[in-house]
């Protein structure tokens, strides 16, 4: 390393050192007991609830796989995904977090999502609970994996250590901080994390809009690219294969593309689906039920909303600015989720740099710890405690959580070896997950008094079960089939809940009493 890695690695080092101590701070209160470990005895306020709900939600996707697509493929995919997320943001909490909030604590105090939806239907032998922490285990795994890569590519670009390396020593780190705090330590160092990650988007795009000499400037150079700034065309890079990957042509000192495709409303409506995903993400979920008065909620809706909007557009637009300034730097679409780095490295001062680099490593942190804290909990609390042994005390509940959070990082490493490994593509899939498994439901639960046990769990399986068909067997064959998985999934998710529900006996009188109750305390 040469003197200015030096800096940035000291840098990144003391961040990485806070993070550290903001868990020990938080490890004695945390290890009271399990409802602190896992839901922060329900005292976020409403900043930190806001912020820590955005910052585990994005992670580095938000650095690196966002950015990247929008330099690889242009501004169509990008930025209707991201006019997605920020709508399906505003909707999940002005609609889901107050009831979910009450719900919560009227449906037997319940501290994870898994508990919400068994004691919400109060069955007994635990099937709902059983099927929502299995999925919950696989697509959180998958999610961490993710988190990996973000951590092997950065630290392999930055020093040009090795990816597999560096991907197994950020996990390691995630794994020490996660045991040491819990969910009060990864709330509060998610608030810190999503301030240093808007900073950072903030300053890479006004250097690099400095630097590539005005808004015009940049517009005229990528506006070349056939569909590069379209609404309704994308780019289509041309590619040939080297070693079995596809890689840009570069011709004259230029990369080649080929004609606009064409990006329709089928295309916008499936890539707009990822705000569907919010309705059903554990990690945004839980800040719901953990926020101290349903009161600040209104306030948790307006910082969520901004931050959200001010990120989202940043990240898509430092990709596009990094094709104009860096035209020929990334020929893949897994090299081009460097785009943020490169920019930073090359046009800021070392040390700023380092801040910046730091923020990528925040956005990591901020969604890994959630991932596997919200998967050993689903395990211990709610298969482990709910069903092979009820009598299992706090203590032992905590050890083996922290047993299966060892489990899930070896297994997400594992999942992470490939370094080709594209972030977007990995989150997507988590997403269109928990979107279609989780999401449905939670919005019955909370919306129709009718939905019953039985249509719960016809929901979640076919919800679930559709991501994997929709995108290992369907969409390969391409046309209709080729939209987002997320999509078709929540929508035969909706019918099979309505279907089965209404085909099922009516939930009893305590049931309903008990959702009239909740509409009554959120209100």
């Amino acid at each position: 390393m040469n003197v200015g890695d030096i800096q940035i690695f000291i840098t990144m080092s003391c961040y990485m050192a806070l993070v550290i101590g903001i868990g020990l701070y938080f490890s004695k209160k945390a290890n009271e007991n399990s409802e602190n470990y896992f839901l922060g005895g329900r005292s976020l306020g409403p900043w930190v609830a806001a912020m820590s709900a955005e910052a585990s939600d994005m992670s580095g996707w938000l650095l690196m796989g966002l950015p990247g697509v929008a330099y690889y493929l242009g501004f169509s995919d990008a930025i209707w995904t991201a006019i997605g997320l920020l709508i399906g943001t505003y909707i999940n909490w002005l609609f889901v977090a107050k009831r979910l909030h009450a719900y919560s604590i009227i449906a037997n105090d319940s501290i994870t999502i898994p508990d919400y939806f068994s004691n919400r239907f109060k069955e007994k032998n635990k099937i709902i609970m059983t099927i929502a922490a299995l999925f919950i285990l696989v697509f959180f795994t998958i999610y961490a994996s993710s988190c990996f890569v973000t951590v092997g590519k950065l630290f392999s670009t930055l020093f040009g250590f090795s990816y597999h390396s560096m991907m197994i020593a950020g996990a390691i780190f995630v794994i020490i901080y996660t045991f040491l705090g819990g969910f009060l330590a990864e709330s509060a160092s998610d608030f810190m994390q999503a301030i240093v990650m808007i900073l950072a988007l903030a300053i890479v795009l006004i250097t690099s809009l400095v630097h590539a000499g005005g808004l015009g400037a940049v517009m005229d150079n990528i506006q070349k690219i056939p569909g590069f700034l379209d609404f309704f065309g994308i780019a289509t890079p041309q590619t040939t294969e080297i070693n079995g990957i596809k890689t840009q042509i570069i011709e004259n000192g230029a990369p080649v593309f080929g004609p606009a495709a064409k990006y329709g409303f089928l295309t916008i409506v499936s890539t707009m689906s990822w705000g569907l995903g919010y309705f059903g993400v554990p990690q945004v979920l839980l800040r719901f039920m953990a926020i101290r008065k349903s009161a600040e909620i209104k306030k948790s809706r307006r910082i969520a909303t901004i931050w959200c909007a001010i990120s989202l557009f940043t990240a898509v637009f430092i990709g596009l600015i990094g094709r104009a300034i860096f035209p020929v730097e990334h020929l893949t679409s897994s090299s081009a989720e460097n785009i943020f780095i490169t920019l930073s490295m090359n046009l800021l001062p070392t040390f700023i740099a380092g801040i910046v680099m730091a923020g990528i490593l925040a956005a990591t942190i901020s969604s890994s710890d959630s991932y596997l804290l919200i998967a050993s909990s689903a395990v211990s609390k709610n298969i482990f405690q709910g069903m092979l042994k009820k009598d299992a005390t706090d203590k032992q509940v905590m050890t083996m959580s922290r047993i299966v959070l060892l489990l899930v990082a070896v297994t997400g490493i594992l999942i992470a070896l490939d370094e080709n490994s594209i972030i977007f593509l990995v989150v997507s899939f988590a997403w269109a997950g928990f979107g279609a498994t989780f999401g449905p439901i939670m919005l019955f639960s909370l919306f129709w008094k009718r939905t019953t046990r039985e249509g719960a769990i016809a929901g979640m399986l076919v919800g679930g079960g559709m991501v994997f068909v929709w995108k290992l067997i369907l969409k390969p064959m391409g046309g209709i089939f080729g939209i987002y998985e997320l999509l078709p999934a929540f929508l035969l998710s909706c019918i099979a809940i309505i279907v089965v529900s209404l085909l099922s006996k009516e939930p009893s009188k305590e049931i309903k009493d008990e959702y009239e109750q909740m509409r009554i305390y959120q209100d």
